[in-house]
């Protein structure tokens, strides 16, 4: 009964999870977006008290039952080792292993040095919700828009418009990379030996062990009962149940529940712990860690929200495709980040809002420096002012929720015009089309020829207007790069 609660709990939480990075209708993040929130990670980036509090609470009553219901990393994994169970011969494959203890408190060490000193990109390659957003984000959301393309060609075929077409394109090529070859150590890891990646260089895993360690309830072996047959060992897929001394590693053990159902003289069970020595003994050594993972939480710093004045914005139109990138001095992070330094200090590159946003604007970076992180670039959309849903779905506060009004007056680049790109001077014919879509009004279109009045137009932009929105460089029809592009500011402001 348990088992079969648990397995329901981590379907709809899992099914969640992944339609968050699925949908590109903003249906699923506009009622399943507290799936997120709920990730321990992001929950301790954004400072959000109540659900740490809350997973902290329930992992000292249940153990690590995070990593077996919540976590989408963690479920996939119980997913794949399903079916790498399938058939008699493997059903049992499992064996009891000793803990890892040094690697994994090496990787948990280098985990926090990485997000103390700023490398939260380094740090998100092993963060594991931001390694399922980038497996979800990358891999699979491709997939689904191009079936759900498939569904809208024969939908129209038979005049129905049930379904429609979406682009659907591959956002940066190494971060793909890096996503494919996560899933693919990630998915051989767990066909052979179940939860290895959880136990030995997860570090949300690692520390979550150190607090299972003294959950109220565990799995508990009755010795009068055991046979000692070995069946609990051969299918624990945390290979953390030791059957000749009838002992459990609570440090590994996810709660799955598979060894009570599966034990058929029923001597496993989950009862309360009879705290004594065994536990002190399993505890040492922890404390250390521990008090390091809670000092990277509080030297992590939020800034606050700016007042700003209420503006009128871009209705939009059609995206224009074949851009190349310009070449940024600086690059561009989404309104409500702030500062490129929060962004990158808060950010665990989980990709939720590169997948949320419907515009094409937020891509993963492929720069050394911030890498994988989401960085904003015009060629596929614009930055409309009034869609806030990276705001509304980002997990860890990197980008802080901003209304409507306070994105149309955030300026987050400028606009840099670029004369030899411009068709009035390159090709000699009229344009004006950056200065007709800019939404704050700030690119005015002046006579090239401040002697004749009548003589082709250029554009001049007003730095103290422009917010950055990009409007003018994706909607700008010189080819192959435009005439005009943004380049980010380190700090935002309001104008």
């Amino acid at each position: 009964m348990l088992r079969k609660l648990r397995i329901g709990i981590a379907a709809f939480l899992f099914i969640a999870v992944t339609l968050l990075f699925l949908d590109f209708t903003g249906l699923a993040h506009r009622y399943l977006s507290w799936a997120a929130s709920l990730q321990f990670l992001p929950a301790v980036l954004a400072l959000n008290v109540a659900v740490v509090a809350l997973l902290v609470v329930v992992t000292f009553l249940l153990g690590r039952v995070y990593c077996s219901v919540i976590c989408p990393l963690g479920i996939m994994q119980d997913i794949i080792a399903w079916f790498g169970r399938r058939g008699k011969k493997k059903r049992n494959k499992y064996a009891y292993s000793g803990e890892k203890r040094w690697l994994r408190y090496g990787v948990l060490v280098v985990f926090l040095a990485a997000i103390l000193a700023g490398f939260t990109s380094l740090a998100s390659l092993i963060a594991p919700y931001s390694s399922y957003g980038r497996i979800a984000g990358n891999i699979l959301a491709p997939v689904y828009r191009y079936g759900n393309n498939v569904l809208a060609y024969l939908a129209e075929r038979v005049d129905s418009y049930a379904f429609y077409e979406t682009e659907a394109w591959i956002k940066s090529t190494p971060v793909f990379m890096v996503a494919v070859v996560t899933f693919i150590v990630i998915a051989i890891l767990a066909w052979r030996g179940g939860r290895t990646y959880c136990n030995t260089i997860c570090p949300v895993g690692t520390v979550l062990g150190m607090l299972s360690r003294y959950s109220l309830f565990c799995i508990r072996i009755d010795s009068s009962k055991c046979n000692r047959c070995g069946l609990c060992s051969r299918r624990c897929k945390s290979a953390c149940i030791n059957g000749d001394n009838h002992t459990v590693d609570d440090s590994r053990c996810v709660m799955c529940m598979d060894c009570i159902e599966t034990c058929r003289h029923g001597a496993i069970s989950l009862g309360r712990r009879s705290f004594g020595k065994n536990i002190g003994k399993n505890a040492v050594g922890t404390d250390s860690t521990r008090r390091a993972f809670l000092a990277t939480a509080s030297m992590l710093t939020v800034s606050t929200v700016m007042d700003a004045q209420k503006k009128k914005v871009d209705g939009g139109l059609a995206v224009i495709e074949d851009k190349k990138v310009p070449e940024r001095a600086t690059r561009i992070v989404p309104p409500g980040a702030w500062s490129i330094r929060h962004f990158a200090q808060h950010c665990t590159a989980c990709q939720l809002c590169v997948s949320a946003c419907p515009n094409g604007v937020l891509r993963p970076s492929s720069s050394l420096s911030d890498f994988m992180q989401p960085e904003m670039s015009y060629e596929h959309g614009y930055c409309r002012p009034e869609c806030t849903r990276c705001a509304e779905v980002c997990p860890t506060d990197a980008i802080k929720p901003i209304t409507r009004e306070e994105k149309s007056s955030t300026r987050i680049g400028r606009a840099v015009w670029i004369k030899k790109n411009c068709l009035p001077v390159s090709d000699g014919v009229s344009c004006g089309n950056c200065a007709r879509h800019c939404p704050t009004g700030a690119i005015m279109m002046v006579p090239m020829d401040a002697n004749d009045e009548e003589s082709l137009k250029i554009p001049v932009v007003n730095e103290e207007r422009c917010i950055g929105c990009g409007a003018c460089e994706n909607l700008c029809p010189s080819r192959p790069y435009s005439a005009i592009y943004v380049e980010g500011n380190e700090r935002h402001s309001q104008y």
